[in-house]
């Protein structure tokens, strides 16, 4: 059992040292948090509920007030906690963002963890910003994701082959720029990229079947060497098991999964959001016992 008063980033440190994965799950539509949260309680599991800036402006999640106010609603500290996903410093649009008021205020809301996204700046910009949110988070004494390298998959336009991007390397986390980045931000997770891309956001492809991914397990470890801090994988959904499962003997101690449970959701919202939300539930119990073969992972945690 999670004990209560556990911080996020104990948690995620507990769980790295075990080399076990810990979830976390998008709300894109506030009625899919109930079947997330139930299923994490179910199968004694723990993960983060999480709502990316992407998902109350491009879906329905509503607002960041929205998605912790439902969360107050269904939490329970065994098995939850509640984290800010991607605050970009300059959106999939290439536009640029108010992402210091936005995460000052997810930490006024009481989020337990947060994320700057600042892949698409320089190296030294990208440093710098997220040194300024380190220090907010850090006073207010919650733990900071950020990113280095880029991710793909948010952006407009259809994305290059995939087997191109894999075999370039293109985008993939450099092992030196992220052991001076963790050093001069002093991060508490390091999202990478190593071969994963997020899934289509965009109305004319989001409910596409995802690319499937593969992921760069030389290079991670090389990575995981060079920082030796939790490392977080973005696009979760769709990479082969075993990816995965290798994946997290290399440092990654936290897996992001969305498309996994929107795609199930939006397709018979319109015509049953109780159904849709058992769909979303079934998909969990799936993710949970098959995809990552973490249930119980709540207990086996804080085992000593």
């Amino acid at each position: 059992m999670i004990k209560n008063e556990l911080s996020t980033a104990e948690i995620v440190k507990k769980a790295w040292r075990k080399r076990i994965v810990i979830p976390g799950f998008n709300i894109p539509y506030l009625p899919m948090m109930e079947p997330v949260v139930r299923a994490l309680h179910d199968t004694d599991t723990f993960g983060l509920i999480m709502v990316a800036r992407l998902e109350w402006i491009k879906f329905e999640s509503g607002s960041m007030k929205s998605i912790r106010d439902e969360y107050e609603k269904l939490k329970d500290l065994r098995y939850t906690r509640l984290h800010l996903d991607h605050v970009p410093v300059i959106d999939e649009d290439n536009l640029l963002t108010d992402f210091e008021s936005i995460i000052a205020e997810a930490i006024e809301l009481g989020y337990d963890s947060v994320m700057i996204d600042g892949s698409r700046l320089s190296l030294s910009d990208n440093i710098m910003k997220t040194r300024r949110i380190v220090e907010l988070a850090h006073t207010a004494g919650i733990a900071v994701e950020s990113e280095l390298g880029a991710v793909m998959g948010h952006e407009s336009g259809p994305l290059p082959p995939y087997e191109e991007l894999f075999a370039s390397g293109k985008g993939f986390t450099s092992p030196q720029e992220a052991k001076r980045f963790v050093e001069e931000t002093q991060t508490d997770w390091l999202s990478v990229a190593i071969g994963n891309i997020h899934g289509a956001i965009s109305a004319a492809t989001r409910t596409e079947k995802k690319i499937e991914a593969r992921l760069a397990i030389s290079h991670l470890e090389i990575i995981n060497e060079s920082v030796n801090i939790p490392l977080v994988l973005h696009g979760g959904t769709g990479i082969a098991k075993e990816y995965l499962m290798q994946s997290f003997k290399q440092g990654i101690a936290k897996i992001n999964i969305a498309t996994a449970i929107r795609q199930p959701y939006e397709k018979l919202m319109n015509t049953s959001v109780t159904a849709a939300q058992e769909a979303v539930y079934n998909e969990m119990l799936d993710i949970v016992h098959n995809q990552l073969e973490i249930a119980g992972s709540a207990d086996r945690i804080l085992k000593d």
